[in-house]
């Protein structure tokens, strides 16, 4: 386990790097904006999961794969942006306003679909993004001691730190993002705008993506 100061210190930089803009919080501010706080707190928790699984590929090795691999980085980052593409072109497709269900049980189960829709676009959005292993990879062990223990152990707790840090601030995000987007939804035309927009920035942090170098 790392100690109470690094932990401390690690925390207050995961926290900066959430609010930094990137293609995550982006993704999240859009989201939020046109679906609502409450599938953009979905699609956080999606993210969330993503960082547990590079936070595991860090302690076992696994993210080197991406580090030295031109191969798995060009499929992986292609991929994720391939994904991104799709996302705005739903985006753009999108209706000006909300389908409302015709039944109660119809909406439920409308309502359960989406939600997991949402939480897997963040996951997707997450492990699909090469350099968020390799930032892990080079990131992480700088917090890490050897003679504080097992390696292993402490990248974990690391990671666990991190996600924490990412979560708080990626809510954030995501609740004053999504209260001000429902204020426009309102309107069958600014939701056409946001729809728009956020077809756009997909695109952009598909471009981001594809031309990203390891």
């Amino acid at each position: 386990m790392p100690l109470l100061d690094s932990a401390i210190s690690f925390f207050g930089i995961a926290c900066l790097l959430g609010l930094t803009p990137g293609p995550d919080n982006l993704f999240v501010l859009m989201h939020s904006a046109v679906q609502g706080r409450r599938s953009g707190m979905l699609v956080v928790l999606g993210l969330c999961t993503g960082l547990l699984v590079h936070t595991a590929a860090v302690a076992l090795g696994l993210a080197a794969v991406f580090a030295t691999s031109a191969l798995a980085f060009t499929v992986l980052k292609l991929f994720g942006a391939a994904y991104l593409v799709w996302l705005a072109w739903q985006a753009w497709r999108a209706p000006d306003a909300p389908a409302q269900a015709t039944t109660s049980a119809a909406g439920d189960q409308s309502q359960g679909t989406g939600a997991w829709r949402a939480y897997g676009k963040g996951v997707l959005m997450n492990i699909t993004n090469p350099k968020v292993a390799i930032f892990f990879l080079a990131f992480l062990p700088q917090f890490a001691d050897p003679a504080q223990g097992g390696m292993v152990l402490q990248l974990l707790s690391l990671g666990g730190i991190f996600i924490l840090a990412t979560l708080l601030t990626f809510s954030v995000i995501a609740y004053f993002s999504g209260v001000f987007g429902a204020a426009l939804r309102r309107s069958p035309r600014a939701q056409r705008v946001m729809n728009r927009v956020a077809a756009v920035v997909f695109l952009g942090l598909a471009a981001r993506l594809s031309f990203v170098q390891r």
